[in-house]
């Protein structure tokens, strides 16, 4: 039975949680996977409704995900299940972001201007970094905002329980860019939007990528306090 390591504090799974980029093949128990799910739908949700759906992709169906949505985003075949950054990203938050992408190609020995080397190191999130197991998160269109927190209170929770299993993630909302390429493997039915997707798997502790520990801006930032 896969038991989870309960020394892990929550306090350390919160405060150390990073975006793994590179995974080990090692596969991942299912009673593993099931036991961080169950635990994670104590997520709160308004009036408990639990708008969340979870898709388990592993094997064969794995396989052919990854090889179509990457011929789909090699042809800029893009479909949007959703708007998720606003038309126009403003300052403090394009330099934020402009921040980890070129931080992540300093890594990866790409220049600023390789479009072509930037292009392949895109097209990694579709093969789940080499993660055996993505999990795709979605719930029926029609639900409001409040759904979209309690979805992201439900993503979160995976991502903090991952760590007592030895296990380690990366919230991938690339996925959602090639709705279309998605539903053309997982049988995702039309009424409800893929929120994201998520590798899950062991992490690889020789990779120099995953030694990236992306910046936070200090509390004084974002924090209003009313005496």
């Amino acid at each position: 039975m896969a038991e989870p390591d309960k020394t892990v504090s929550a306090y350390d799974a919160v405060g150390d949680r990073r975006s793994v980029r590179a995974f080990l093949p090692t596969a991942v128990a299912d009673e593993a996977i099931d036991r961080i799910l169950v635990a994670a739908s104590r997520a709160p949700s308004g009036q408990n409704m639990q708008p969340w759906q979870v898709h388990v992709v592993t094997g064969d169906t794995h396989a052919r995900l990854c090889a179509e949505v990457t011929t789909a985003a090699s042809a800029g075949e893009r479909s949007d299940e959703y708007p998720y950054f606003p038309a126009d990203i403003r300052e403090p938050y394009r330099s934020r972001r402009r921040k980890v992408g070129f931080d992540l190609f300093a890594i990866y020995g790409i220049g600023r201007d390789d479009l072509a080397g930037r292009q392949r190191a895109l097209l990694r999130n579709f093969d789940f970094f080499g993660a055996p197991v993505g999990l795709f998160f979605t719930m029926e269109r029609d639900w409001g905002y409040g759904a979209w927190i309690d979805m992201g209170n439900f993503m979160t929770n995976v991502m903090t329980l991952a760590p007592a299993f030895g296990l380690a993630t990366c919230p991938q909302q690339a996925w959602a860019e090639y709705g279309a390429a998605v539903r053309r493997v997982l049988p995702v039915p039309d009424e409800q939007v893929i929120v994201s997707g998520m590798a899950l798997g062991y992490a690889d502790p020789g990779a120099v990528v995953n030694g990236l520990v992306t910046e936070r801006v200090g509390i004084d930032e974002f924090v209003v306090r009313h005496r």
